[in-house]
């Protein structure tokens, strides 16, 4: 991979993530609107999952394979900005379910209204919608799980942490 390409997809990973120091931004909690959105992007990549894998969206990392492979086999044009948005809510929910303090948000700012996963009381945030959607539309093909880990890294020194060692400490 060339050294441009490597500089290309950090700066789109950057890009998708904000440390949400606007002070004239504000994020809210998700409306009715945003969650049927929502529902609906997700249903639309189940469909597409279902007719050409067989398989369901299931909320969970199993479907980080399953939109590697949406993605791999072109099942959505690079021009589909729409289609390839409701991936990155497939994304977005995946990330919701594994850490328990991302919440769904909706941030604006002077550049408009984004839905957002932030961690909770805080005004740390990712945007999944459009992690892989950014990064399709200029004619890469992401790794799924990749995006997903770094965007993980990058956001864990921005969540709480538990105390004495959480669960694992023997219920403490």
């Amino acid at each position: 991979m060339s050294r441009n390409v490597i500089t290309f997809y950090v700066l789109l990973l950057f890009a998708s993530m904000v440390s949400a120091q606007n002070p004239n931004a504000t994020i809210s909690d998700f409306a009715w609107m945003d969650r049927n959105h929502m529902a609906q992007q997700v249903d639309s990549v189940a469909k597409l999952a279902q007719a050409n894998f067989g398989v369901p969206i299931r909320g969970d990392k199993s479907d980080l394979d399953t939109l590697q492979r949406i993605i791999d086999r072109g099942l959505i044009d690079n021009d589909d900005r729409l289609q390839l948005q409701a991936l990155g809510a497939v994304l977005g929910n995946i990330m919701a379910s594994e850490v328990d303090d991302l919440k769904w948000k909706v941030y604006e700012d002077n550049r408009g209204r984004s839905r957002a996963l932030c961690v909770d009381g805080t005004r740390q945030c990712l945007f999944p919608i459009t992690m892989l959607s950014r990064r399709m539309e200029a004619g890469l093909k992401p790794s799924v799980q990749r995006v997903y880990d770094d965007a993980l890294e990058i956001i864990e020194p921005y969540r709480p942490e538990v105390p004495y060692g959480g669960a694992d400490a023997g219920g403490y």
